[in-house]
């Protein structure tokens, strides 16, 4: 088993570095969506029509899954492309503004999902992640990813 990973520090949000008053960046980070994302919504709706029950946002599970089917064990999530870290090798170096808070936030944020996908297999869960794009481009491929699983579990195949 590997090495679990030291938790990388996140240093407080420095107000000096930022071009937005609190007030408006209250109101720009209340307009981000955690849950109920447009992309997570389409999956849960075709997998209901497909006949699969769920529960969403877990609290019980590490991570708090999108989606999760408890009775198959399979687990779901939905990154969005900036707070989770897509392309981050190329995406890193263009961030201006307020780097010192930025890059160890994301890259938290990145070891969390590692951590928490971890967990939830040694717990026996498939886990599956998609980033939002992702999700939106290919929706069918994804829809058809959960839904084998969700099927070959259903057989109780291995």
């Amino acid at each position: 088993m590997p090495e679990k990973e030291k938790p990388i520090k996140v240093p407080a949000f420095s107000e000096e570095q930022s071009r937005y008053t609190p007030e408006n960046r209250s109101r720009l980070m209340r307009r981000i969506r955690s849950a109920d994302t447009k992309p997570e919504l389409m999956l849960r709706r075709a997998l209901w029509r497909l006949g699969y029950r769920y529960r969403k946002g877990v609290r019980d599970l590490p991570g708090k899954p999108d989606i999760a089917i408890k009775k198959y064990k399979v687990a779901v999530f939905i990154d969005g492309e900036f707070w989770h870290g897509y392309n981050w090798a190329e995406k890193k170096p263009r961030i201006r503004e307020n780097r010192e808070y930025w890059i160890p936030k994301i890259e938290r944020n990145m070891q969390r999902d590692r951590e928490n996908t971890l967990a939830l297999q040694e717990m026996g869960w498939t886990v599956f992640r998609f980033w939002e794009h992702k999700l939106k481009k290919d929706f069918d491929i994804c829809l058809q990813a959960v839904a084998s699983e969700l099927e070959r579990r259903k057989r109780g195949a291995p």
